[in-house]
């Protein structure tokens, strides 16, 4: 159900509401907006105006006697909506750049140290993916008999993916024509673009050839298997930031936290879809797509190394997270990381 349109009078209150509840973690109650802001409106106002926001799906109501907090969908239209952009401090970003000037040449080390520099900027875990190319080039299919109606299907890219994949067939194949096969579809697609290789392409090499269509399908499927299946290394550092957040004071809950920065696909996950991505992104709770990561957000900022490669700095942190200084941190670092790029050879 789309939610409405907020009033300007509403609007203000949601986001003080934001306001307040990042920098007190407490439940806001409609008499600590009138005492501390000057809504120029009474507390029994503020108290139904806060109330219909609840309705509306804005803020919700921890506890039968507490004040309010805001949704996902409070701080989703905090974000898109209210929030005032904000710059980084000249000691932020003089820090960042004396850090970065000092850095090793290396780049891992160099990406590294950008991250444990973020981690402590934000107080939260930061997490930067190293570089790498925006495009995955198809390099090579090999297609293996195993058995009359059974084969292997291995796809090598440009990323040193080397994705496997069985298939079954519907009738008899031989090993001749697997051969034919892979050797046709090398010659018609080494160094394309794996995205651009399109299941009708597919299909005509394998017409071509006269085979059934169901190799179509099990090219296909590997294909999609390279395609998904490369993850670029990722530096993490600032997971113990968590224990200051009483967010995670349940030790069971930040025990399934920390658990995530062991799991790289996890966090390539968060911001798999950002990849390539020329704008800062942020994710909001069950926006992470991962129940155990409900209580979470991320920022995430793309860095540039070079013309055809990039990567992704991000801050995960409570959904309680001062948003707009946290966009500006992380675009600060990301400017600076790719200056340091361009100016050095690493």
């Amino acid at each position: 159900m789309k939610q409405p349109r907020l009033d300007e009078r509403k609007a203000y209150i949601l986001a003080t509401v934001v306001y307040e509840y990042v920098a007190t973690a407490e439940p806001v109650a409609s008499q600590t907006l009138t005492q501390k802001y000057n809504l120029g409106i009474s507390s029994a106002t503020v108290r139904n105006e806060m109330a219909e926001l609840e309705a509306e799906g804005y803020l919700v109501q921890p506890h039968t006697s507490a004040g309010r907090v805001p949704s996902d969908s409070g701080y989703r239209t905090y974000v898109d909506e209210l929030m005032q952009p904000e710059a980084l401090s000249a000691a932020d970003r003089r820090r960042i750049r004396d850090d970065l000037r000092d850095a090793s040449r290396e780049l891992d080390e160099l990406v590294d140290q950008t991250t444990r520099l973020l981690g402590r900027l934000s107080k939260s875990l930061a997490f930067v993916t190293k570089p790498q190319s925006e495009t995955q080039l198809f390099k090579h299919i090999q297609l293996i008999s195993i058995a009359p109606r059974t084969g292997i299907a291995i796809v090598v890219t440009s990323f040193g993916v080397s994705a496997q994949s069985l298939f079954e067939l519907g009738s008899d194949v031989s090993a001749d024509d697997l051969t034919r096969l892979s050797s046709a579809f090398n010659a018609r697609f080494a160094n394309r673009a794996i995205d651009e290789i399109g299941e009708s392409e597919i299909a005509a090499v394998v017409a071509e050839l006269g085979l059934t269509d169901d190799l179509r399908g099990a090219i296909t499927t590997a294909m999609q298997s390279a395609r998904s299946g490369e993850i670029p290394e990722i530096a993490s550092a600032g997971a113990q930031n968590l224990l200051d957040q009483p967010e995670f004071s349940d030790v069971r809950k930040l025990r399934s936290i920390l658990r995530i920065v062991e799991e790289q696909r996890t966090l390539y996950d968060i911001v798999a879809d950002a990849m390539n991505s020329e704008n800062p992104r942020v994710k909001i709770g069950r926006e992470l797509g991962n129940e155990e990561l409900a209580d979470l957000s991320v920022v995430t900022v793309p860095y540039r190394f070079g013309p055809h490669a990039i990567g992704m700095l991000s801050i995960l942190g409570p959904r309680r997270m001062p948003y707009a200084r946290l966009l500006a941190l992380a675009s600060g670092t990301a400017e600076s990381l790719s200056q340091r790029l361009a100016d050095a050879d690493v």
